[in-house]
C-alpha cells in the first residue's frame, strides 16, 4: 500500500466520505489512490478555493470535518481564503495538500512553496509536513482530532515523491509515535456556583434580552425554554439564524447595520442580557456599557466578556449550560417587557412586508426576498452570499423550524453561496437547497460553479437546488459604503459591472432558468424555480439604489448619505426616491 492510498483509507476510518479537491501533479500519488479507495468520493470543484468552502459548509451543515486537497504550489495557496472562512467560523476543516519532492525542497523548484509559513496562521492549531511513511497515521489523526477538539483549520502537506512510497507503519521503538483513532465531544458545564451567580444576575432583570449565535444552533429548545421562562426577547446573530424560527412572536430576527428595528430596541433598553454562542462584534449594537447586567455562554473562554462587560461569565456548552440553568430560574410573571417586544416584531414585518412592495426601478430587491419566505419547502437549507443579498437574507427571509441557513460569518468574503449551497446538497441530496447570492459574488466564481452543478446534479435524490442572482450591475454593498460610511458618491470604476445573461448561461449548462423582469414575475419564478425537475437560476433584475436602512441611523450616516448627493452620485436621484419611500413606511407602513 502506497502512503497516497493509506492516507485515503485513514480518512476513510475517520467517517469521511467525501473529499473536495482539484488535481495536480503535485498531489498525483494521492489521487491514484482513490481508483482503489472506492468508499471514498472525490467531488471535483472548478477552483481550490470553492473546494475550502465545500469543506467549510459541510462542517457547517453536517457537524463533522470537512476535507478539502490541494496540489502544491498554486492550489495549496488558492485553498486560503476558504479556509480562513472555516477557521474564522470555528468550524473543523481538514486541508491536505501536496508538496515539491523532498530532495528538490530548498532548491527554488518549480512550484516550490514555503507551505509551512503559508499556513501557518489559518492552521496555526496543526500544520505538519510528512517526511516518512510512518508519520502518515499520526499525522492524519492528529489532525481530525485537533481539527474537531479546536473547532479549527488544520492542515497536512505531503511531498509528491513520499505519496507514491509504500507505506510502513511506526516501528515499536524510541522516537515513534502510535496514534489511534477517535474523537468524542465532551460534555462542559459551568460548575454549580457560577451557574447560581448567572440565575442571580437573570432572576433579578425585569427586561432580559438574549442574542444567541453559532453555537446556539443545536440548542434552539433550551433558548426558547429559557427565553419563555425569563420573558425574554431573543436576538440571532447571522450565523445564529437558524437557531429559533422567524414565527415565534418574540424573536427580533438580526442584530447590526442588517439588523431590525425590534433588535435594536431590545437592546438599548435591556437591563439585562444574556448572550449565548455568539462573537457578534459590533459594541454600538449592544447595550451601552453599565446599562445592563451581563450573562455570556461560550465554549471557548477566550471569547468570554470581550464584546460587552459581562458580570458572569460561564465556559459551556450552550445546551448543556441552558438546561442546568433552567432550574434556577423563577418564571417571569411581569409580561409587560415581552409584550413590549411582541408587539415591536408585529409591526417590523408589517414595515419590512410594506417596504418590499415599495415600487422600484424594475424590481424592488426586498420583494424578491420577502416572497420566497411563504414558498420555502420544510427543511430546505439555504445559504447567502456577502453583499446588499445578505441584507435581504437576514431580515426578509423567515425560517421555519427545521430549516438550515449559513453564509460567510466573520470573513464576510465574497463568493461562498453557490459552493455551499452545492456542499450541503452533497451532505442532504434529498432537501431542497437555495442560494442567494448578488451579481458580483456569480461574477467572482459562482458562474463556474455553476458548471460543477451540472456535472452532478442527477445524481441527487432532489434535484432541486436554486441559485438566485441579483443582477443589479452594483457591487451594491460597498457602493452604499461609499455612500454612507465614507461620505463620498458611487465610484462607477469600481462599482459598476458588466452585464451578463446569467440565465441564458445556466440553460446553456442544461440547467433551468427564470427571469424576474417586473415585480409581478417575482412569485412565479419562485414557483417555477422551486417546482423544476433540475437545478434552476433566478435572475432578478432588481434596482440597486433600495437602501438597506439600518435599524438605526446615526448623525454620521446620515451626514455622510447627505455628503455623497451634494459630491454628485451618479444615481442620486434613484437614491432620494427610493430612501424616501422605505422610510416613509417605517413609519406608516399601512400608508399609501
Amino acid at each position: 500500500m502506497t502512503v497516497g492510498e493509506y492516507l485515503l483509507r485513514r480518512l476513510v476510518a475517520w467517517g469521511v466520505d467525501r473529499v473536495y479537491g482539484y488535481p495536480g501533479d503535485g498531489i498525483n500519488g494521492i489521487f491514484s489512490a482513490f481508483h482503489p479507495v472506492k468508499e471514498l468520493r472525490l467531488i471535483q470543484v472548478r477552483h481550490e478555493e470553492m473546494a475550502a468552502f465545500m469543506a467549510c459548509a459541510h462542517a457547517k451543515f453536517t457537524g463533522r470535518p470537512g476535507v478539502c486537497m490541494a496540489t502544491s504550489g498554486p492550489g495549496a495557496i488558492h485553498l486560503l481564503n476558504g479556509l480562513y472562512d472555516a477557521r474564522m467560523d470555528h468550524q473543523p476543516v481538514v486541508a491536505i495538500v501536496g508538496q515539491t519532492a523532498r530532495a528538490a525542497m530548498g532548491g527554488s523548484y518549480q512550484q516550490e512553496v514555503d507551505l509551512q509559513t503559508l499556513f501557518k496562521d489559518v492552521a496555526r492549531e496543526y500544520v505538519q509536513t510528512m517526511m516518512v511513511p510512518s508519520q502518515a497515521r499520526h499525522l492524519v489523526d492528529r489532525a481530525f482530532r485537533i481539527a474537531q477538539a479546536e473547532r479549527t483549520v488544520t492542515a497536512v502537506i505531503v511531498p509528491n515523491d513520499l505519496q507514491e512510497e509504500k507505506y510502513e507503519a511506526p516501528p515499536h521503538g524510541h522516537a515513534t509515535i502510535h496514534s489511534g483513532m477517535g474523537w468524542a465531544a465532551p460534555r462542559v458545564l459551568p460548575c454549580e456556583e457560577d451557574l447560581r451567580r448567572a440565575a442571580d444576575v437573570l432572576n433579578a432583570g425585569q427586561r432580559v434580552a438574549m442574542l444567541v449565535g453559532a453555537g446556539a444552533r443545536a440548542a434552539g429548545a433550551e433558548v426558547r425554554a429559557v427565553a419563555e421562562r425569563l420573558g425574554a426577547g431573543v436576538a440571532k446573530a447571522l450565523l445564529g439564524k437558524q437557531v429559533l424560527p422567524d414565527d415565534l412572536p418574540w424573536v427580533t430576527g438580526a442584530i447590526g447595520l442588517l439588523g431590525t428595528k425590534p433588535s435594536w430596541t431590545l437592546m438599548s433598553e435591556c437591563d439585562t442580557l444574556l448572550m449565548v454562542g455568539s462573537s457578534f462584534p459590533y459594541p454600538e449594537f449592544l447595550p451601552r456599557e453599565g446599562q445592563a447586567r451581563g450573562v455570556q455562554i461560550d465554549l471557548d473562554g477566550r471569547m468570554l466578556s470581550i464584546r460587552y462587560p459581562m458580570e458572569v461569565n460561564l465556559v459551556g456548552d450552550a445546551g448543556e449550560t441552558l438546561r442546568a440553568l433552567l432550574p434556577l430560574l423563577r418564571p417571569r410573571e411581569d409580561r409587560r417587557w415581552r409584550d413590549q417586544i411582541e408587539g415591536e416584531v408585529r409591526r417590523w414585518w408589517e414595515v419590512l412586508e410594506a417596504r418590499a412592495m415599495n415600487p422600484a426601478s424594475p424590481v424592488n430587491p426586498q420583494r424578491v426576498f420577502w416572497e420566497l419566505s411563504p414558498r420555502l419547502p420544510d427543511g430546505c437549507i439555504l445559504s447567502a452570499d456577502s453583499g446588499s443579498s445578505a441584507n435581504w437574507y437576514a431580515r426578509d427571509v423567515r425560517l421555519r423550524d427545521g430549516m438550515m441557513a449559513s453564509l460567510s460569518g466573520n470573513l464576510a468574503t465574497m463568493g461562498p453561496a453557490v459552493p455551499y449551497a452545492i456542499s450541503a446538497k452533497f451532505a442532504f441530496p434529498d432537501r431542497v437547497v437555495i442560494a442567494l447570492a448578488g451579481d458580483g459574488a456569480l461574477q467572482m466564481n459562482g458562474m463556474a460553479e455553476l458548471i460543477t452543478i451540472s456535472k452532478y446534479w442527477r445524481e441527487w435524490k432532489d434535484p432541486r437546488l436554486v441559485v438566485l442572482v441579483l443582477a443589479n450591475r452594483d457591487l451594491n454593498q460597498v457602493t452604499w459604503e461609499q455612500r454612507v460610511m465614507a461620505g463620498d458618491a458611487k465610484l462607477e470604476a469600481s462599482q459598476d459591472l458588466p452585464a451578463v445573461d446569467y440565465a441564458a448561461f445556466a440553460e446553456s449548462l442544461g440547467l433551468a432558468a427564470a427571469r424576474i423582469e417586473r415585480p409581478e414575475d417575482v412569485g412565479p419564478a419562485w414557483d417555477r424555480a422551486l417546482s423544476a425537475d433540475r437545478p434552476c437560476l433566478v435572475q432578478a433584475r432588481t434596482d440597486p439604489n433600495v437602501p438597506p436602512l439600518p435599524p438605526h441611523i446615526t448623525f454620521e450616516q446620515a451626514k455622510g448619505y447627505v455628503s455623497s448627493i451634494l459630491k454628485g452620485d451618479p444615481d442620486r436621484g434613484a437614491m432620494i426616491l427610493d430612501s424616501w419611500r422605505d422610510a416613509i413606511k417605517s413609519f406608516f407602513p399601512h400608508g399609501r
